[in-house]
């Protein structure tokens, strides 16, 4: 049996803990993003781009994807478009070819993953600057202008877009939406501040030189190449006037996209352990944002346990508010859409599901990696296989 006192400590540090990591630290991030802001050095920059977007069975985008691209307003004779298709056994590399007269490259790889298709491309590509996009977002016109602007800065090395996610037709869809809402706003400020920790990975520019090999088992692309370049000082940024556009996803495909990512997050930690020391700049931002969330679900598991040991009246109280909460969640399918019950469930169910994909990222432990990728299908609310850019 617990000790009461040691009970109280635990759920009162747990609480404490998960409050600072979903509200406080948001707070305090914006109060520091105020004073310690460095917008970059931004001007008309026109050089030579390489856009590659890398694609396994994607035909139910790829068409869209390239007459987003191919109407970019930008000097055209300086873009090189390059489809990269690994291993697509569908209709992707007959869509890729049908616009051959147009500029659009096809390397035609055997299927061995992203990481393996990035690398091809790389090494292919030409450009002065990668623009590294997957099949799903449509890019708007004047993206890639804003993108490059901020090149004009030396210090920055890496540029994302911002993801805007069409209104979802259900309360489980804009959910999602709401949760991708909350992190871009947190990304944000911290590239208001310095730099965020990747890059949306559904649309991003960096400078060539940057660019290193991926391992061949790396589920977070758009994080390792990115902190490659942070380590050599360079910022890598959100400009939110650099748009692409996505459908909203449901929360079963949520749920495995932030299984595969928070698994990432793992293999990130291996690649880079200098994120938690002296050599990281931010690293009480990445130990508040990144590290905080893998501890979070066992935060929650921990006050859970604690709460039985409370003395009375505290323990049921705590037991059965968490018990509501968890009901919510579990009651969430069955409750009508029109039902104003929706507003409450809806929010408690989305963040039961991540926070049961962040238990289940620990299986990277044990668990291949390859294991953990989706294939693009062609309902355009399933994740494709390149990750909706989103962690």
């Amino acid at each position: 049996m617990m000790n009461p006192l040691l009970a109280i400590i635990g759920f009162l540090g747990t609480a404490v803990f998960i409050f600072y990591v979903l509200f406080g630290y948001p707070v305090f991030l914006g109060w520091w993003a105020q004073r310690h802001a460095r917008p970059p050095r931004r001007a008309k920059v026109e050089a030579p781009v390489s856009i590659i977007v890398c694609v396994h069975n994607g035909e139910a985008f790829l068409a869209n994807k390239i007459q987003s691209i191919l109407a970019l307003e930008y000097p055209r004779h300086l873009i090189e478009i390059l489809i990269v298709s690994d291993g697509s056994t569908d209709g992707t590399e007959a869509i890729a070819r049908s616009f051959s007269s147009q500029g659009v490259q096809l390397l035609v790889l055997p299927h061995g993953g992203k990481p393996a298709a990035l690398n091809a491309g790389i090494r292919q590509a030409s450009g002065e600057f990668l623009v590294l996009t997957d099949v799903r977002q449509v890019l708007a016109a004047d993206s890639l202008c804003f993108l490059m602007e901020n090149f004009a800065d030396p210090a920055v090395g890496v540029v994302s877009g911002e993801l805007v996610i069409h209104e979802g037709e259900s309360r489980e869809q804009a959910q999602t939406g709401l949760y991708w809402r909350y992190e871009i706003q947190i990304r944000l400020r911290l590239s208001e501040m310095d730099s965020i920790f990747g890059a949306s990975g559904a649309y991003y520019a960096m400078r060539r030189e940057l660019a290193v090999p991926l391992p061949p088992d790396i589920l977070l692309d758009d994080m390792y190449l990115p902190l490659a370049a942070f380590f050599r000082g360079y910022r890598l940024l959100v400009d939110t006037r650099a748009r692409m556009f996505d459908y909203p996803t449901g929360l079963r495909s949520e749920f495995h996209r932030k299984v595969r990512t928070l698994a990432g997050n793992y293999q990130i930690l291996r690649a880079y352990p200098q994120l938690l020391g002296p050599g990281n700049r931010l690293w009480i931002h990445f130990v508040s944002y990144k590290l905080a969330r893998l501890f979070l679900p066992f935060a929650l598991l921990a006050v859970l346990i604690s709460s039985a040991a409370l003395p009375q009246p505290w323990v049921a109280i705590a037991l059965l508010i968490q018990a509501f909460f968890y009901a919510g969640a579990l009651s969430d399918p069955w409750i009508p859409e029109q039902s104003s019950l929706k507003h409450l469930t809806s929010p408690i169910r989305a963040f039961t599901t991540l926070m049961a994909a962040a238990l289940c990222a620990v299986s990277i432990v044990i668990r291949p990696s390859a294991t953990l990728w989706k294939s693009t299908g062609s309902d355009p609310t399933q994740e494709t296989a390149g990750g909706l850019g989103r962690k």
